[in-house]
């Protein structure tokens, strides 16, 4: 078994865990009312865009999703987030150290012997959720997890179905198609984007992901009896039609939209496998991305 197997298996608990240690961190983390501004580099930008149409859809407060390296800073935040694995990530701890005195900050990482214990203001280590891939699996979406208990949107149904997405077997024919397409509505257009990319980084696959109204503005023309089209959360009134008459294999979200990760993490080290790849050496990645002075 690789790593990222044995590590995105071992995400109900995980989350179980997150869920129940969100109260204790309450400190840390944004409070109702504050504007805020999440951030990350890859994997972690794309949990940081659901977390935050999470929070501000929830009516707690304005919240933003950035990559660390496109922060804007002529905003005015009353706190940041900052998604780091590794924490390590260069454009991380460079705007964490810039924002340092003038507006608080909270780091979600996995490693507690980083310099990012130094530099944000508040750290939550999810130790347990640390990874030895290159590929993230569990602490993405254990930190989203996290933020979601934090929110009061976590439910027990979540894990649940984290285990159906585990024990259940992925579509006939799924693992074959050479093109696969993620859509998202609101916070799983995030979700969208990180499938995406981890069907690039585990298995080299040719893979796109988009909102989900947007897939009919000129996407859906790559559709073809080759590729597969993946909804996380409900899909808009008659895309499901639209996308089979390509000929493209439809495939709905029917689990929690997380889950529903869950089981695109799967397909990844399925077609990775298929393809004679091993998805803990992804092509020219690191583990963390250190830039060199």
């Amino acid at each position: 078994m690789t790593h990222v197997q044995d590590e995105l298996n071992s995400q109900p608990e995980c989350w179980n865990r997150a869920a129940v240690e969100a109260a204790g961190h309450k400190a840390a983390l944004p409070a109702a009312g504050e504007r805020v501004a999440i951030v990350g580099c890859g994997t972690s930008y794309f949990m940081a865009q659901s977390a935050a149409a999470l929070r501000e859809g929830a009516g707690l407060g304005e919240t933003d999703a950035f990559a660390a390296s496109e922060f804007p800073r002529n905003r005015a935040y009353d706190r940041v987030v900052a998604l780091t694995r590794s924490g390590t990530t260069t454009e991380v701890l460079e705007l964490l150290t810039e924002l340092k005195g003038r507006v608080r900050t909270v780091a979600l990482t996995a490693d507690p012997e980083t310099p990012v214990m130094a530099a944000a203001d508040d750290v939550v280590v999810l130790d347990y959720a640390d990874e030895r891939s290159v590929v993230q699996t569990r602490f993405a979406t254990t930190a989203l997890t996290l933020l979601r208990a934090h929110l009061g949107l976590h439910t027990d149904a979540v894990v649940a179905d984290a285990r159906t997405a585990l024990s259940t077997a992925l579509p006939d024919g799924l693992v074959e198609r050479t093109q696969f397409t993620f859509l998202g509505r609101g916070w799983t257009v995030g979700l969208a984007n990180e499938a995406g990319l981890k069907m690039r980084e585990a298995s080299l696959s040719w893979t796109e992901a988009y909102p989900a109204m947007e897939y009919r503005h000129g996407p859906i023309s790559i559709s073809t009896g080759g590729t597969a089209t993946w909804m996380f959360g409900e899909a808009p009134e008659g895309l499901a039609e639209q996308v089979r008459e390509t000929g493209a294999m439809w495939v709905p979200g029917g689990l929690d939209p997380l889950a529903e990760l869950v089981r695109a993490q799967r397909l990844a080290v399925a077609v990775a496998a298929a393809r004679g790849l091993d998805p803990d050496r992804p092509r020219h990645l690191t583990r963390s991305v250190i830039l060199a002075p």
